[in-house]
């Protein structure tokens, strides 16, 4: 669907009520087009008509009008830079964000990501949240525990297969 034509039902659903339409039409449009200052706005909009601070600040990150509190609720709800990269789904380079401002935030979110990672990173190769932390849950001990369930698992299921057989020919 067309982004003017999906702009117009977003307005319908508006005037009609339906906020919760509204906000998934504006998610799929922001999703389409990630680097559309506007309908990240727009959508900031929406948030804010269900109270919700930290999306609203979300979505008006990249503003220079952005309200302080909320640009805070953001911060404190994704709190490293890594998680504030994935949560603004930027993608390509930052100087499609055709603001300074917008420029400026976006660098710094990005190069304080890749110091934290120790590697640089990149607005199209967003980092997992494995990389988070890179020893969560990746140890010799869960791994061979997850191996030893499958084993299991597996060596249950032709137990009772061949079980089966046997009582076939019986």
């Amino acid at each position: 669907m067309p982004l003017t034509t999906t702009l117009a039902r977003v307005d319908a659903d508006l005037a009609a009520g339906r906020v919760p339409m509204a906000r998934q039409r504006l998610r799929g449009l922001v999703s389409s087009y990630p680097n559309d200052l506007t309908l990240r706005r727009r959508l900031a909009d929406v948030y804010r008509l269900y109270g919700e601070p930290a999306e609203a600040g979300r979505w008006m990150y990249l503003e220079e009008d952005r309200d302080p509190g909320e640009t805070s609720a953001f911060e404190a709800r994704y709190r490293t830079p890594q998680e504030q990269m994935r949560a603004l789904a930027w993608r390509g380079s930052e100087s499609a964000a055709h603001s300074r401002f917008a420029v400026e935030q976006l660098t710094a979110v990005r190069t304080a990501c890749s110091e934290v990672l120790g590697r640089p990173v990149d607005w199209d190769s967003i980092p997992s949240a494995l990389d988070d932390e890179p020893h969560s849950g990746t140890g010799k001990f869960s791994g061979l525990l997850a191996s030893a369930g499958c084993l299991v698992v597996i060596l249950a299921a032709l137990g009772i297969w061949v079980n089966g057989l046997i009582a076939l020919f019986r």
